[in-house]
């Protein structure tokens, strides 16, 4: 069985004061747990955990946040806070695509694109861009990610057309659904100096090793890497994470937490019948 998909967010020691600050800024923040390397929380229809990874991947602009919003006054307000220390990337104003709109990056490098009257699932979703060595394969990903996970389905392609802004026929803008989760992507061919890293990655979690193997294969397959703990990238250099789910008993039990932690950091792939065996040993 696949799990809902968690979104991971790395910071740099401040996993647990950016949970804090997000729970002052949206209404519907419900925390699920904690601990001194880990924070889960809910909003906005999706469930996220922020690590403290340290310094090594900071977040950047290739995956952002949409936020759907009704009220323009609601979305004042909350743009004033998530602004706040950060960087504007487009001003909150009228678009041709939206009455209000606006693209920031928050203090801790999070981007957050808040829209008016944007039709999802939830109201909060990832956007992908597709840029750099990426640029023109939004397309691809997409059909590739929908075969993929069960219940996911293409809702609209929207492509640059000539004399439009970017590379005719590429994405402009794309919204999909990964086991009845929305996301949106685009292409973009300008001059970034970011693509995606681990700052944002996915967790899959399943239940059996058998459904580890196959996400794990079908991910990486012959362009992507494996990383540690369960890391890997895809083709496209987005980071995932497959993990069993085995591992939220074992990690929340103080008996079994430090064995765990311990066979995991060996493991590339995890293997659910060694992670069983180091947990059950005295």
């Amino acid at each position: 069985m696949t799990h809902e998909m968690i979104h991971s967010l790395w910071f740099d020691g401040k996993a647990h004061e950016a949970a804090a600050y997000y729970k002052s800024i949206f209404p519907d923040f419900t925390a699920i747990s904690e601990n001194p390397l880990a924070v889960n929380y809910r909003m906005g229809g999706r469930r996220f955990m922020h690590l403290n990874g340290g310094p090594g991947f900071p977040i950047n602009s290739s995956i952002s946040f949409f936020v759907n919003l009704e009220e323009e006054e609601e979305i004042q307000q909350i743009w004033d806070k998530l602004s706040e220390g950060g960087q504007v990337l487009m001003p909150l104003n009228t678009y041709p695509w939206s009455p209000k709109y606006g693209w920031c990056a928050d203090r801790y490098g999070v981007n957050w694109q808040l829209m008016k009257n944007h039709t999802s699932r939830t109201a909060v979703l990832p956007a992908l861009m597709f840029c750099q060595e990426n640029s023109g394969k939004a397309e691809e990903a997409i059909h590739f990610y929908t075969s993929l996970f069960p219940n996911s389905s293409i809702i609209e392609l929207s492509r640059y057309e000539k004399g439009e802004p970017d590379v005719e026929g590429n994405i402009k803008y794309a919204q999909f659904e990964l086991n009845q989760l929305p996301f949106t992507a685009m292409d973009s061919s300008g001059p970034h100096a970011f693509t995606f890293s681990e700052g944002v990655s996915f967790i899959v979690t399943v239940d059996t090793q058998e459904e580890i193997d196959f996400y794990w294969n079908s991910l990486i397959g012959t362009q992507g890497s494996a990383g540690k703990c369960g890391w890997l990238k895809d083709a496209y250099g987005l980071s995932w994470q497959v993990v069993p789910s085995c591992l939220g008993k074992f990690m929340s039990n103080p008996a079994t937490a430090p064995k765990a932690t311990y066979a995991f950091l060996q493991m590339s792939k995890f293997d659910i019948s060694a992670l069983e065996k180091a947990c059950s040993t005295d």
